[in-house]
């Protein structure tokens, strides 16, 4: 269905080599190797830059929020969505110290927003413990629109793109499509998200296993699962995900939604998990257990919950640092020191 590029498995094990001759114990960066490694393969180069990156959040309203799932109303899409494009929001403050580029894509939040990119589907999706959220149609459309966009970042020159979302609701959708593709109890995928109480976390869940019960979606049809009880949010962060792929870009998975939406398009097509880089394990319950079935390892575990892309932006501060010991760290033949030798 997507044409993915193949990783450049000589980059790779340049890249490999290279950590290998740094005067370090090996495999001394853990898990930053290992993911400057990858980074190497997409890029098909040992050479590897991050200096030009974006954060590129898709915004959406969900049509469940009037069923009381979230402790703020769904009008706060719209002034966070507007907050992006004044650079008054978190993952801003974040991305100006980490020199990263916001795009903020508006994909369906429920009125016009300026400053930022005008992609949407519609304003908002349905509400689905009453109707399916969006058309078959429409969940495809928000999958291309997010695939466009990686291309056009590409055409700019990015090298590295961060996955951010907002949509007040959006943990509601994001467990509800964990749900079906797992196959998992509804509790057992759904947390308090923004601050829910103990009698609010029940509301969700039961809005959850209602809303599943009435369209039954079919966990073996993403696009059918996305239709019923997902966000365009979602759908388009699961486009951006295969845009990774298809164009060959590391995308940088943040929390839950981006993790979810993930997810969507590991099922979709599998080999563009290859071009997915884990940032955070977020509060929420179900994004370890994405993370383990994606096959990353998420460096940070801090328990974030902010969305936006904070999570994957606190990964390139640490990605930056990582790399200057790649670059510029003696090697033990510059020192005339001995080689750590892989033990077994």
């Amino acid at each position: 269905m997507y044409k993915i590029k193949e990783i450049d498995a000589s980059a790779r094990r340049a890249a490999r080599r290279r950590w290998n001759e740094i005067a370090k114990p090996l495999h001394g960066m853990g898990v930053f190797e290992d993911i400057i490694t990858d980074i190497a393969g997409i890029q098909g180069t040992q050479n590897v830059s991050i200096d030009k990156r974006a954060v590129l959040i898709m915004c959406a309203d969900n049509g469940v929020t009037s069923e009381n799932v979230s402790q703020t109303t769904s009008d706060v899409t719209a002034v966070v969505t507007e907050n992006f494009a004044k650079g008054k929001t978190s993952v801003c403050a974040m991305a100006h110290r980490a020199d990263a580029d916001i795009i903020a894509v508006d994909v369906g939040v429920k009125r016009d927003v300026e400053g930022v990119t005008d992609r949407k589907i519609s304003y908002g999706t349905r509400n689905m413990l009453r109707e399916r959220a969006m058309t078959r149609g429409e969940a495809q459309k928000a999958i291309e629109t997010g695939i466009e966009c990686v291309k056009e970042l590409c055409g700019k020159g990015y090298k590295i793109i961060v996955t951010g979302e907002m949509g007040i609701g959006n943990t509601t959708t994001a467990s509800a499509v964990t749900s079906v593709l797992l196959d998992k109890d509804v509790k057992s995928v759904t947390g308090r998200g923004a601050g829910l109480s103990s009698e609010g976390l029940t509301r969700k869940t039961e809005v959850i296993e209602k809303a599943i019960r009435l369209h039954r979606p079919d966990k073996n049809d993403v696009l059918d699962v996305l239709s019923a009880v997902g966000g365009y949010d979602i759908a388009a962060l699961a486009g951006v995900f295969i845009g990774g792929g298809v164009y060959g870009v590391p995308i940088v998975i943040d929390g839950f939604i981006s993790a979810a939406a993930a997810l969507c398009a590991h099922r979709l097509t599998e080999r563009c998990r290859d071009f997915m880089v884990a940032s955070h394990v977020s509060g929420e319950r179900a994004s370890r257990d994405i993370l383990k079935i994606l096959g990353k390892k998420a460096p940070i575990d801090a328990d974030m919950r902010v969305g936006e892309g904070t999570g994957g932006v606190m990964l390139l501060t640490m990605l930056d640092a990582a790399l200057g010991v790649y670059r510029d760290m003696v090697t033990f033949d510059e020192i005339n020191i001995e080689r750590y030798k892989e033990l077994k």
